[in-house]
């Protein structure tokens, strides 16, 4: 039962509660998904702010097309530092999303996620993770650090 861990960061030249602002809108994570996964906010009315317990319904199409449900939960948030969302619904057996910011000084934030996922399915599924899982996973990655560069200068 193998647990994938991706790390990502990037330092962003602005202040945390700008960064914070950004990154805690709900809206905002369609700004910065590729649009052929065609991502789409299901629950109506979202604040915007996320707040530990609140569940976000989208609609995503992750693999050849398909229409799937994906439905997070905040589940920790510390504002301004970190917030987690871990995936109810959803294509992974497990799916935790760290989102964490931190403070370098002179108008430097370092923004980095980890996610930790397993795949369903096992051990069948770790036959496409190397061949199709993590490619996807690292361009949605790529993606989101391109897409980010339009709202903040980046080192």
């Amino acid at each position: 039962m193998a647990i994938h861990t991706l790390n990502t960061s990037l330092i962003l030249k602005t202040s945390r509660d700008e960064a914070w602002a950004f990154f805690s809108n709900p809206a905002n994570l369609s700004k910065i998904t590729p649009t052929e996964l065609d991502f789409q906010i299901v629950t109506p009315d979202l604040p915007a702010r996320i707040h530990a317990g609140m569940m976000i319904e989208y609609r995503v199409r992750p693999l050849f097309g398909l229409p799937m449900t994906w439905l997070t939960e905040i589940t920790h948030v510390r504002d301004g530092e970190y917030f987690v969302d871990e995936q109810r619904v959803g294509p992974y057996a497990i799916w935790h999303h760290e989102h964490l910011f931190e403070d370098l000084g002179g108008g430097r934030i370092r923004a980095s996620d980890r996610v930790s996922y397993r795949l369903p399915f096992q051990p069948l599924s770790e036959l496409t993770h190397g061949i199709l899982v993590k490619p996807q996973l690292d361009q949605i990655f790529r993606f989101r650090e391109t897409a980010i560069r339009k709202y903040f200068d980046v080192e």
